[in-house]
């Protein structure tokens, strides 16, 4: 995940995405942008991969905050990231 401050990189966290639990509640496109979110991409960018619009990207970002219970970006990274997958 990046965290940009002014066009400009000030932090990247890395963690190995295929060890997260992302819970089943998620939509199959819910999900799918979450892995977007977690490496990093913005709204435009998930919705120019994915050929949305990026509102219906804003649209399942808030979705998947409200059904995680998380209100940011770092807060999707923690949370996720505290619950990754047992080995």
């Amino acid at each position: 995940m990046r965290f940009a401050l002014g066009g400009r990189d000030v932090a990247v966290l890395s963690f190995p995405t295929d060890q997260l639990r992302i819970p089943e509640t998620l939509s199959p496109a819910e999900r799918d942008v979450t892995l977007a979110l977690l490496h990093g991409a913005t709204n435009a960018e998930i919705a120019e991969r994915r050929g949305v619009a990026v509102r219906t990207v804003a649209n399942q970002v808030a979705s998947i905050f409200r059904k995680l219970g998380v209100s940011s970006r770092t807060e999707l990274a923690a949370k996720l990231g505290s619950a990754r997958k047992k080995r």
